[in-house]
């Protein structure tokens, strides 16, 4: 008898075992090819050196590697705020995967920054690095970028059919399903862009794990892991963070694969969130879904000056609980699509290459708007990094002044209030987010330079200028809007500026 009981208790023990283990089953890792051979006939689409303005990152002691990623994801429903729910288990996806990292592993942070990379012009944008790469290159933080949607994919096969011709985000669904709903835009029924979720999940379990695949195994361990989403992919982020997060923290034994969100220009009505399937509408405004709230890690969001107002319903106080981070910010002058954006994109003629055309630059007020928001996002993703590293929260949240529906405009035209820099305090032009002409130029703003006479009034010397310009920047570094990188590069530029 005192056998059987025995037996029995350790039969109920192993149930229960097994019932925890089904319940925090881990986050499966993919199956990863490469890093992949680059020569001059064949090269990652968007590689540094190909870009419009190409970077040798060898000079500043980083490495760039290409990846094949292949593995099975569920596609996912969102019917309330509790979470996603299966909706097609277990499809096979492939995509790839870039990488930047220090090349010698005591040059690096042991932070990584994995950006679902923006597909809005149907080809990969890497926005995150575009903006912040500054940053990452002078503290050593590694930058991951994933091709995240069919279109993307799409464009990556007609580049190089050779190197992706395997890529495949193909829908688990049969055309006659009528799960299989039409689409339109940019999708078809034969993908399925709510494969993206679990490839998120998986590169970052990648990226932690002690896989031979894993190249932070080998040059710097991944310590920290943050999620970067700018505008569509902004909203990406945003679904994940609302869907996924808990569920994918709950599947890997109650730590999270991201120690941290920075969710670019996405908010409210303005890609506030994206469809969880192809199938499936965005939730209405006023949705709890759209709340990110007791996440348990921080987050920070930041809207432009192009899309704060469609995207004021996502303001809400800062948030200071450990279970609470959060802090939401409202970049005064910046504009949403950045000339930096195509700068450090894919070269003209590797767009075509890929059936794509190539988006303008210039808008029918002139090019877009050179306003620096990169110095503004490096101080950001510094804040973030300090918030999760040494428990340092950032400085408070800021948004622009609005009445009746529109920002409140200073005496130079410019908005009051939200994160400001000294190209608002110590103004040379008016600065607006939005503007006219071809593609994505209704976001891209413009500038309009004062007078010459304007210029003499407010600045009677050069010097009086730089030393206003100086002690704004200092100003805005104590206080961490600005980093002491960012804050010498606005006196620089304002040392060049031909003011008076």
């Amino acid at each position: 008898m005192s056998r059987r009981l025995s037996r029995t208790l350790v039969a109920t023990c192993l149930a229960v075992l097994a019932a925890a283990g089904a319940a925090h089953a881990a986050v499966p890792l993919p199956e990863v090819t490469g890093s992949l051979r680059a020569t001059a006939g064949s090269y990652p689409f968007g590689a540094a050196d190909h870009q419009r303005r190409p970077q040798r990152l060898g000079r500043v002691g980083y490495v760039e590697e290409e990846y094949l990623v292949r593995g099975r994801a569920n596609v996912y429903d969102w019917p309330d705020a509790g979470g996603a729910v299966v909706r097609t288990p277990d499809a096979p996806y492939a995509t790839r995967v870039l990488v930047r990292r220090p090349a010698r592993a005591r040059r690096a942070s042991g932070t990584v920054w994995v950006e679902m990379l923006n597909p809005s012009n149907q080809f990969d944008l890497n926005i995150g690095w575009a903006l912040t790469h500054r940053g990452y290159v002078r503290d050593g933080d590694a930058w991951v970028g994933i091709t995240a949607k069919p279109v993307a994919l799409q464009a990556l096969r007609t580049f190089d059919p050779e190197r992706y011709g395997s890529l495949s985000f193909a829908n688990p669904l049969p055309a006659g399903d009528p799960r299989n709903c039409p689409v339109t835009g940019d999708s078809t029924q034969a993908t399925e862009n709510g494969l993206v979720w679990d490839v998120n999940s998986q590169v970052a379990a990648w990226i932690r794990s002690r896989a031979a695949s894993n190249p932070f195994r080998r040059a710097g361990r991944a310590l920290r892991v943050y999620g970067f989403g700018y505008s569509q992919t902004g909203g990406y982020l945003a679904t994940y963070v609302g869907a996924l997060h808990r569920r994918v923290t709950r599947e890997n034994g109650g730590r999270p694969l991201f120690d941290a969100y920075l969710i670019g220009a996405a908010g409210g009505a303005f890609t506030g969130l994206v469809p969880i399937n192809q199938c499936a509408a965005v939730p209405p405004l006023g949705d709890r879904r759209f709340e990110i709230r007791d996440l348990g890690v921080p987050v920070i969001r930041a809207m432009t000056q192009s899309d704060y107002l469609a995207g004021i319903a996502a303001r809400r106080a800062d948030g200071d609980r450990p279970d609470d981070r959060y802090r939401h910010y409202e970049l005064a002058g910046a504009a949403h699509a950045t000339p930096d954006e195509l700068y450090y994109a894919a070269a003209p003629a590797d767009i075509v290459r890929a059936g794509r055309p190539v988006p303008s630059l210039m808008c029918d007020d002139g090019p877009r708007s050179r306003f620096p928001s990169s110095v503004l996002f490096d101080a950001l993703a510094r804040n973030l990094d300090r918030w999760v590293r040494r428990g340092i929260a950032p400085p408070p949240g800021r948004t622009i002044r609005v009445r009746d529906g529109a920002g409140v405009l200073d005496r130079f035209g410019n908005v009051v209030g939200g994160l400001r820099s000294p190209d608002l305090d110590v103004p040379i032009s008016t600065w607006s987010g939005t503007t006219t002409g071809p593609g994505f130029c209704g976001i891209a703003g413009a500038e309009r330079r004062f007078s010459a006479a304007r210029l003499r009034a407010l600045y009677p010397t050069h010097g009086a200028y730089v030393r206003a310009v100086a002690r704004d920047a200092r100003r805005l570094q104590r206080s961490r809007y600005l980093t002491a990188a960012g804050a010498l590069r606005l006196a620089g530029a304002a040392r060049r500026a031909r003011v008076p």
